[in-house]
């Protein structure tokens, strides 16, 4: 996947034609269940590839929290900050991003725990695979979302070029306001992705992180506008297990910048939340841990 290039301009043409920028989270995200593409069961690999239009390829993957507190996440990309993020990636010297959108809920309590799209570089089709994505809304009273599947997922079901080709790691971006669950079941596993897997029978998230981060420069952006955004301890909790690739914000609508920053840094964190940003929308330094 990720043929076809991206367009700024046309994107925001048809985005204002089809009424995206005034519609809600309703109207925009459609689907009521997992989609039948999106789904994991059996799935063996995403891939991000070079090509003739994209020689120098370059992986990026978004993992959203789909559960209840965080739907201003998808609004913003969806609205604004996808093609924003996009833009600005193209514009600092990077003309080939590829991008998969993950859909990332809990794994003891919600019906899609893990939604994966597919690796792509047109307006059109990171459209489609961002929309598809399945809202559902959902999370639990256990202190944790499952953000350790976006490591999981890339760690053992991608295959990305500018790594095997270039030995240039990918980028693995997850974004919520909850702590990490410690670990998964392999069972759970296994109901996911589907039977012939070798999961045995509990996989630890240090492991996954360590996993993940041989391919991709792996974050995690926190959202610290909610509720449980604002607790010191979840902040702490991140600060521990990802260090400087902890970025906190204040707003979602902070979200395409970070990214499109780091992206542009190679991999570089630091003063992003300044470059990621208007100077009268310029967060406190406090805010990045």
């Amino acid at each position: 996947m990720g043929g076809g290039t991206y367009s700024y301009s046309s994107r925001m043409d048809r985005a204002t034609v089809d009424g995206t920028l005034l519609k809600s989270n309703a109207e925009n995200f459609k689907s009521r269940s997992v989609t039948r593409e999106m789904t994991t069961v059996g799935l063996d690999f995403r891939e991000s590839c070079d090509s003739d239009e994209h020689p120098k390829s370059v992986a990026i993957i978004v993992g959203l929290d789909v559960t209840g507190s965080m739907g201003s996440v998808p609004e913003h990309l969806v609205k604004h900050g996808l093609p924003t993020m996009m833009d600005s990636i193209i514009k600092a010297g990077n003309p080939d991003p590829q991008v998969l959108f993950m859909g990332i809920g809990d794994h003891e309590f919600d019906r899609s725990p893990l939604q994966v799209g597919q690796f792509e570089s047109s307006d059109e089709l990171l459209d489609k695979w961002l929309m598809d994505t399945y809202l559902e809304g959902g999370g639990g009273g256990n202190d944790g979302e499952s953000y350790l599947l976006a490591w999981y997922f890339a760690a053992r079901h991608t295959k990305i070029d500018c790594f095997n080709k270039r030995k240039e790691k990918g980028y693995l971006f997850t974004i919520g306001d909850e702590k990490n669950l410690p670990s998964i079941p392999g069972p759970v596993l296994e109901k996911l992705m589907g039977k012939g897997g070798q999961y045995g029978t509990l996989l630890n998230a240090s492991h996954l992180l360590e996993e993940a981060r041989k391919m991709y420069h792996v974050y995690h952006i926190h959202i610290a506008e909610t509720y449980s955004g604002k607790r010191p301890d979840v902040q702490s909790h991140w600060k521990e297990i990802i260090g400087d690739n902890l970025i906190v914000v204040q707003s979602s609508d902070h979200v395409s910048g970070i990214i499109a920053s780091i992206v542009s840094k190679n991999g570089d964190s630091e003063q992003t939340e300044e470059a990621a940003t208007k100077p009268e929308d310029k967060p406190k330094e406090e805010e990045i841990l």
